[in-house]
């Protein structure tokens, strides 16, 4: 059985990833954080591990994508409601973030997000499950 979820994501520098991150409420375990890695605590079991470039590469033969120029993943975050989509992005936009793609709203389901320092794309939505079309 899965427990738990470690995403990495290859960072330019790990200061200003860390501090981007701070400024949206979020934590680091510092037990899994150094100068190459740090363990971004998003939810319980759902981790994202920011690797400086030369540290991520040891993990991979293939070239690091650039996440600005190209969309390497979509890491989509469920929020508790419509307003806290609107505020992690505004936090987000605050610390340095840009908003690749305008809010949408389906009804049932609000989404935005943003591009983080380095390029990474973060989709925030809120949804009403209940409210759902029976098949999407």
């Amino acid at each position: 059985m899965l427990r738990q979820i470690f995403v990495n994501l290859p960072i330019k520098d790990m200061a200003r990833s860390q501090a981007f991150f701070q400024a949206l409420g979020l934590t680091f375990n510092k037990r899994f954080t150094n100068e190459q890695g740090a363990c971004l605590e998003i939810a319980p079991n759902i981790h994202a591990m920011l690797l400086v470039e030369p540290f991520f590469q040891g993990f991979t033969k293939l070239p690091i994508a650039d996440a600005k120029k190209t969309t390497e993943v979509l890491i989509a975050l469920s929020v508790d409601s419509r307003a806290e989509v609107d505020e992690l992005v505004a936090k987000a936009v605050a610390a340095g973030a840009t908003t690749p793609n305008a809010p949408m709203d389906h009804g049932f389901m609000v989404q935005h997000g943003f591009a983080d320092l380095d390029g990474h794309q973060w989709e925030v939505f809120w949804m009403d499950e209940s409210a759902a079309p029976a098949q999407m």
